[in-house]
């Protein structure tokens, strides 16, 4: 089977749970004798098209910022649709799956679609609604057309959680076309990465976006201190809040609690992770949240929070974390009791680890091929 996978950002140059998902599902699907192509923005050096892992990778554009201002740059999401359709036109694949963010890019596809009678499959992580008028403030309207319009471009719908799920069928889309398809991890290869020879308490990965709150984290850290004055944070990643925060942590002292690392690649940041007695995961809007069952699969226990955008907190129950208010104090007071609680924090991390054995790509990979053999 020839299969498209169409997204901006691309890993490994972009680290993000969709781009990651994408990633590790081509591999799979290659190795199973498919052939696999990602269409996205050129992230790389040298020649528009290169392959990856046996993937075929396709630069359809330059560069481009993904956010400005903390928001996702339209300009870049228009552009990347306009330069995707020659490309995408040049070949005929079995079937079609676009990432549904940042929305632009499917009207190419459906074009595509259409014209080459190529099933198309729309890939959804998070459904944003009234969330419109909070990101885009008088021009909220604008997004949430588009996010319905592009709903009914196909009749195939992936969701990424039964949250995500839920918001398609809001939107009016009929539960038999939607099709749930969860994030996994690669339990084999973390089971053999060695923990990081630096601990620390506390542990964060993911983008500085407004959206995940890292800034209650920092207010939290603040909150423990003053009953454990050496907790450690360690944050991982970067984006457009990164000065803000770091500004924050001087400001409150807390340079000798928090540490900020970068991207890291991911063996080390699964390394890190089993260093760490907790993840904290504040972010209000997640699709899926990848991280929190690598978490699990590292035997970490799992602290987020409580809101109607975020999917993560549908993995965390009481026998693997705490799912809290998004407030500092909540969420310090949770962190209190697992990094001071042996016994306690012991028992949720072999929940935690069981948890995790649900979830695996390959049999993700399974489960996507059956979808896509259903369709051709």
């Amino acid at each position: 089977m020839k299969i498209a996978f169409v997204y901006d950002a691309i890993y490994p140059w972009v680290k993000g749970g969709a781009e990651k998902r994408i990633y590790e599902l081509g591999k799979r699907l290659v190795a199973k004798g498919n052939e696999v192509h990602i269409f996205g923005v050129k992230w790389w050096d040298g020649a528009d098209i290169i392959q990856n892992e046996g993937m075929v990778l396709h630069g359809v554009c330059g560069k481009m910022e993904l956010y400005i201002n903390g928001r996702r740059s339209i300009k870049e999401a228009i552009i990347f649709s306009i330069m995707l359709f020659p490309h995408l036109i040049k070949e005929k694949f079995d079937v079609i799956d676009v990432s549904v963010f940042p929305y632009f890019s499917c009207f190419s596809v459906k074009i595509v679609s259409m014209s080459k009678r190529i099933p198309m499959i729309t890939t959804w992580h998070e459904i944003w609604e009234d969330y419109w008028y909070e990101y885009l403030g008088n021009f909220g309207f604008v997004g949430k057309f588009i996010e319905r319009l592009v709903s009914r471009m196909s009749n195939h719908s992936i969701a990424v959680s039964d949250h995500t799920k839920k918001g398609l069928e809001s939107l009016g889309i009929d539960h038999h076309n939607i099709h749930v398809v969860t994030n996994g991890i690669d339990i084999i290869k973390i089971n053999q990465i060695k923990s990081s020879i630096y601990t620390c308490d506390i542990i964060f990965i993911g983008r500085f976006i407004k959206e995940k709150n890292l800034d209650i984290l920092i207010e939290s850290v603040d909150h423990i201190k003053k009953d454990v004055p050496d907790i450690e944070c360690h944050i991982i990643g970067g984006g457009p809040e990164e000065k803000k925060l770091k500004g924050m942590v001087f400001d409150l002292g807390l340079q000798s609690n928090i540490k900020f690392f970068g991207f890291l690649d991911q063996d080390d940041v699964i390394a890190k992770l089993k260093s760490s007695k907790v993840l904290v995961l504040p972010s209000s809007r997640e699709g899926f949240g990848i991280v929190v069952i690598e978490a699990f699969a590292c035997c970490v226990p799992v602290i987020t929070v409580r809101s109607p955008g975020n999917a993560a907190q549908e993995l965390v129950n009481e026998d693997t974390g705490f799912v809290v208010n998004p407030n500092a104090r909540e969420i310090g007071d949770s962190i209190y009791t697992i990094v001071t609680d042996d016994k306690f924090r012991k028992k949720i991390s072999e929940n935690a680890f069981l948890k995790s054995k649900e979830y695996d790509w390959d049999k993700k990979t399974i489960q996507l091929l059956n979808i896509y053999n259903g369709l051709i």
